[in-house]
């Protein structure tokens, strides 16, 4: 079959070493004949990814992660994390970390407006980011995929530097598709990437150019060196706690996602008490 990315493949062939290459290519993937799973991720663009994410992950925000041995190797499962820091880095870092560490590839959840953004969007498609429609959860769940969701959305990104580390609305999806799809949640706390990038106001009608809700204005141009530190917690069984048909009910829901948020927001405290500063 003819290779439909021959620069690609040249690129990831040249940025990393032929085991992990190998490894890459590996992976699980629902090809359905053309090297694409049904929402266009591929093997090579995962490997680029890596190769992307590599001098950021190991050398700027110097990640150091622990837990990871939590995710579950196999079987539909979600990663449920608190999201801040300006620019989505943290979902990369999240993302690579996964790759590395889990040998999986988590399908990160995209907000609407990440679809419409140019140039970017084809490449977080291939990589494995899906929109955030029901019906793209719902499907990758009943394929047994591992999805990793941001319950706070874009606030959470977009939190000003004063209200770093605190939880914005928490939203309940995560949990109504745990319930209805027997999926284990993962909480995760991502320190560091509160302080990468301060915002200091948003040019809204500038960001609707672009597709995006706003532009950010921010203190420094580009992010931070700080330290990523991304710690995992024990899976939460509300897949064993509630009934499927629970799903349908919103208090049920909300007390499933308040479970959720709470065991994030222990991660984060554990993670702030034992870290040296922001940059170590």
């Amino acid at each position: 079959m003819r290779n439909p990315h021959p620069t690609v493949t040249a690129l990831v062939e040249a940025l990393l070493p032929h085991e992990e290459l190998e490894r890459i290519r590996n992976l699980p993937l629902r090809d359905e004949g053309f090297g694409y799973d049904p929402y266009g991720m591929e093997r090579d663009h995962i490997a680029l990814g890596i190769a992307l994410t590599r001098p950021l992950y190991e050398k700027y925000f110097r990640v150091i992660s622990s837990g990871a041995e939590k995710v579950p190797g196999s079987g539909p499962a979600i990663l449920a994390a608190n999201h801040s820091g300006t620019l989505p880095f943290d979902g990369a870092m999240l993302w690579a970390d996964v790759v590395r560490k889990v040998h999986r590839v988590p399908r990160p959840v995209a907000d609407f407006f990440v679809s419409n953004l140019p140039f970017v969007s084809t490449l977080f498609t291939r990589g494995g980011v899906v929109g955030g429609a029901r019906g793209n959860v719902r499907s990758l769940l009943e394929a047994g995929e591992l999805m990793m969701i941001f319950p706070e959305g874009v606030p959470g990104i977009g939190k000003p530097f004063s209200e770093r580390y605190q939880l914005q609305e928490w939203r309940v999806g995560h949990a109504e598709l745990a319930i209805r799809h027997r999926a284990p949640v993962v909480p995760v706390a991502i320190i560091g990437a509160e302080e990468q990038m301060p915002q200091l106001g948003r040019l809204r009608r500038l960001g609707r150019l672009f597709g995006a809700p706003y532009v950010p204005l921010t203190l420094t141009p580009l992010p931070l060196p700080v330290r990523y530190h991304i710690h995992y917690g024990a899976p939460i069984p509300l897949h064993e706690d509630y009934r499927p048909g629970d799903a349908d009910d919103p208090e049920l829901v909300k007390e499933a996602a308040r479970r959720v948020r709470d065991a994030v927001e222990e991660l984060i405290e554990k993670g702030l008490r034992e870290r040296k500063s922001v940059f170590a």
